[in-house]
């Protein structure tokens, strides 16, 4: 079963609640990183347009994704400040690797505090940015901010982007799985030319690419 599928068959409040929960455990929880966010968000403004969140859904589900992302993203922040760099010696499970929260911390290196933001829009490193924040002992006042305007521009903005989407191209459906690739990709390219507009960071993933493939041959 499929994101429009699942939410159709929950119902107007089941569905807030699943959107909730995806996009807090996605913000918040390790072993969130392999849910589909960005998708999720679209498809589920798109599918305010017919209705599926109830009359009005649009305000009820940003609202729910704007929690979901801002609450999700402080409990990871918390455990960061609770656990601090012991977790790092955690052994690798299905769920749990270190290098994604290795990912984290450089992205975190080269952006300070505009990682928080910045990693909304990053697949896998916006799951463990907020830990990484907490470990490094950002100030929580400063932390919040941040996650505040991250969750308004990545929950919210995704979510108005496929309500107006569908508002304007009535029979957008028919089209929904490339738009949402698309918009999916959209959304990296800001943290993409943050990344490459500076030449150590194209070295890197340069160094990466050239080591992936010398292990395929």
């Amino acid at each position: 079963m499929n994101i429009e599928n699942l939410l159709h068959s929950a119902g107007s409040i089941g569905a807030l609640a699943l959107v909730f929960g995806i996009i807090f455990a996605e913000s918040g929880l390790l072993i969130g990183f392999f849910l589909p966010g960005d998708s999720l968000l679209f498809t589920a403004g798109f599918l305010a347009t017919r209705g599926v969140f109830g009359d009005n859904g649009i305000i009820a589900l940003c609202i729910v994704s704007f929690l979901g992302a801002v609450i999700g993203d402080n409990v990871g922040y918390s455990f960061g400040r609770r656990v601090g760099r012991r977790i790092f010696n955690r052994e690798d499970s299905v769920l749990f690797h270190k290098d994604n929260l290795k990912k984290a911390e450089d992205f975190y290196e080269r952006h300070g505090s505009l990682t928080i933001i910045l990693a909304r829009f990053v697949p896998i490193v916006r799951t463990f940015a907020p830990v990484v924040a907490g470990i490094g002992k950002m100030e929580r006042s400063v932390f919040v901010m941040f996650n505040i305007i991250g969750g308004l521009l990545w929950a919210v903005g995704l979510t108005l982007a496929g309500f107006y989407l569908g508002k304007i191209i009535p029979d957008i459906d028919k089209y929904l799985f490339p738009v949402i690739l698309a918009v999916v990709l959209l959304s990296v390219l800001p943290s993409a030319y943050h990344l490459l507009k500076e030449e150590k960071n194209r070295k890197d993933i340069s160094h990466q690419f050239k080591k992936m493939f010398s292990k395929k041959s």
